[in-house]
């Protein structure tokens, strides 16, 4: 997995110790153990806790979940399956984005 850097590119000059949190800890050492669970495992249930609740970060860790190899079957089933816990209307808005993603 590439080194993260998107916390201290978007927050290191206003939240420096968030900025490290995220990129080391949260990326650094938490997403490295692949030994315990998967990039492609941690990106599917993610996404899934992402979609429960509705927030932008959603589109990032979709794109993040394909580079992790989750295929378009898998997303789509996720949201399906998600759409009845979660909510019909984060279902759509999960699906505009994932469509977008996985179909180019």
């Amino acid at each position: 997995m590439k080194k993260q850097t998107a916390g201290r590119n978007n927050l290191g000059e206003f939240a420096p110790q968030f900025a490290a949190l995220n990129d080391d800890t949260l990326f650094g050492e938490v997403w490295s153990r692949e030994d315990a669970l998967s990039a492609h495992d941690r990106s599917m249930i993610t996404v899934a806790s992402l979609m429960t609740q509705g927030v932008p970060q959603l589109e990032d860790h979709l794109k993040m979940a394909k580079q992790n190899g989750v295929t378009k079957d898998e997303i789509v089933e996720i949201i399906t399956h998600l759409a009845f816990y979660t909510g019909w209307p984060k279902a759509w808005s999960a699906f505009n984005m994932a469509k977008e993603i996985f179909n180019d």
